[in-house]
């Protein structure tokens, strides 16, 4: 799809950006429509300032061009953080804003329904918010320290119950590739492809997983005293597997959650986009800080 340049714009773009674990996602909509899209691997993407500006310079945009711009970022969760970033990108439009990426999901998988998500994909987080509109995390705090059930830690632990002795090389080179985490997390879909055909040891990694996310599904719902039934939705290129997410549901309900599950609305990247529009006036509706 071509990108419209700043010359034949009848209104302000407003443009939304998911900065995940493997992708970089945007989306540009323009008097509600959406007009434009892009995606690039991470690892291709320096620095998202970087990548973000060589797009505007392409399409000849400038910042009265873009009302609004939105960044849902994974490692971003502080006001510090998310101003610090906003300061970076703030040549790029009229105004920037930046959450994070867990939240943005959230908002568009859910709407404005108190509830949790699920967020498993490169990493993990959990994510929920109640009726007074206050925020409740577990989780979320990378491959170094958590991750728990996310695409990296089950194909670290495949690695680990496969890799042996000769086995070691090719474990190795992934180990010590660029962007090994993203490289890991692309072993899971064969993983849990293996234990849904019955593969006892993908199946016991598979399990472990759904039973760890459930956990931090648990310790969100209890926090914020979510009500039950539980509005739970997903997020996420594992928790997206409809095979793993039915094992997720049995051990949600194991871990004494009485849950809702309702599909996403709309994918993160979308929620952005429309975060940006409703900051420029565009909807009543206020968009979460």
């Amino acid at each position: 799809m071509r990108w419209p340049s700043a010359g034949k714009q009848a209104v302000q773009l407003s443009v939304g950006v998911d900065v995940g674990g493997t992708w970089v996602r945007v989306h540009a909509l323009a008097d509600g429509h959406l007009v434009a899209r892009a995606k690039a691997r991470v690892s291709d993407v320096p620095e998202v300032g970087t990548f973000l500006l060589s797009l505007w310079r392409r399409r000849q945009w400038r910042a009265r061009d873009v009302g609004a711009l939105v960044i849902a970022s994974r490692g971003i969760w502080t006001t510090l953080e998310r101003r610090a970033l906003a300061t970076r990108l703030r040549s790029l439009a009229r105004r920037v804003v930046v959450y994070s990426d867990a939240q943005v999901a959230l908002l568009g998988a859910l709407g404005d329904r108190p509830g949790v998500l699920i967020l498993s994909g490169t990493g993990s987080i959990v994510i929920g918010y109640d009726e007074r509109g206050r925020w409740g995390r577990a989780g979320g705090f990378g491959p170094l320290l958590g991750d728990e059930g996310s695409g990296f830690w089950i194909g670290r632990e495949w690695l680990r119950v496969t890799t042996q002795g000769e086995d070691f090389p090719p474990a190795r080179r992934l180990v010590h590739a660029r962007h090994p985490v993203a490289r890991i997390a692309a072993l899971a879909p064969m993983v849990v492809a293996r234990a849904r055909r019955g593969d006892g040891r993908a199946q016991a990694i598979v399990t472990e997983a759904q039973r760890d996310l459930a956990a931090l599904a648990l310790a969100v719902a209890r926090r914020l005293h979510l009500r039950a039934p539980v509005a739970v939705s997903w997020s996420g290129s594992v928790a997206g597997d409809p095979w793993f997410r039915r094992g997720l549901a049995r051990a949600v309900r194991r871990a004494g959650i009485r849950a809702r599950w309702h599909a996403p609305i709309e994918d993160p990247v979308s929620a952005a986009a429309h975060l940006a529009e409703r900051s420029q006036g565009r909807s009543s509706q206020s968009a979460c800080d």
